[in-house]
């Protein structure tokens, strides 16, 4: 089974331009995520797939992997499809490139999901953390995720689900880590499908796969990690980093 790790990596984000290539002490950014994903040696190759000349210059001159996109995306599942369309693969990773501190623990217990699906039934793995703080339950930047008895997501959502209107019930919270493994052919499936309803509404990805039928099997990690998604979660990370 033949497995790479793919990061996606725009230059343009909304909430902080620019940030994938901010200094993280000494390095930017998507450099030591992708020296964090290469460290782990669970891949086979690691690459960068980008549509910016300043980030595949940074990799390349680091000795790293990289491919510039031919077209533009609204979403990483896209340009990574466009990416692995010619390659020779099983499975493929999608790692965020705002999370240097990625880490071997969580991406093996996701990999293991397909080593016990001999029936090839799970399209998706992707990974949940239990969140309790009310205030980033509500969060709308934090996606939410529920799932069945056996760990397949039911929905992903912005707003809080389940929502609390039986409190005395707690029921768990769980953030979703937007880190995927996918099957080859789900992730093509995903490239040729066009967005329906509820995708278009939350702006969430992985719900494309849901409307169409695919299985993600959720796996629980307690490893929370840092996004950068603001300054102040570069400025958090500079000083977890030192």
């Amino acid at each position: 089974m033949k497995i790479i790790a793919m990061i996606p990596a725009r230059y343009a984000a909304s909430r902080f331009p620019g940030k994938l290539m901010q200094d993280l002490v000494g390095k930017p950014v998507i450099l030591r995520t992708y020296e964090a994903a290469v460290n782990t040696k669970l891949f086979d190759e690691v690459y960068i797939v980008t549509d910016s000349d300043i980030i595949y210059d940074t990799i390349v001159k680091a000795g790293g992997k990289a491919i510039m996109s031919l077209k533009e995306h609204e979403c990483g599942s896209d340009r990574i499809a466009e990416a692995v369309a010619d390659m020779d693969v099983d499975i493929i990773v999608n790692v965020q490139g705002d999370e240097p501190f990625t880490e071997k623990e969580s991406l093996a217990s996701v990999l293991e999901v397909f080593k016990h699906d001999p029936n090839k039934e799970i399209d998706l793995a992707s990974l949940m953390t239990k969140i309790t703080d009310w205030e980033e339950i509500s969060n709308p930047n934090t996606v939410k995720v529920i799932v069945d008895q056996n760990n397949f997501a039911l929905y992903f959502s912005r707003s809080p689900i389940p929502y609390p209107r039986a409190k005395e019930v707690n029921a768990p919270y769980y953030k979703h880590k937007g880190i995927y493994a996918f099957r080859k052919s789900a992730l093509m499936d995903f490239q040729r499908l066009p967005m329906l309803t509820l995708e278009a509404t939350e702006k969430i990805e992985a719900i494309r796969y849901l409307e169409y039928g695919k299985k993600i099997k959720m796996v629980e990690t307690h490893v929370t990690g840092i996004e950068i998604d603001t300054p102040e979660d570069l400025e958090r990370a500079k000083k977890v980093w030192k």
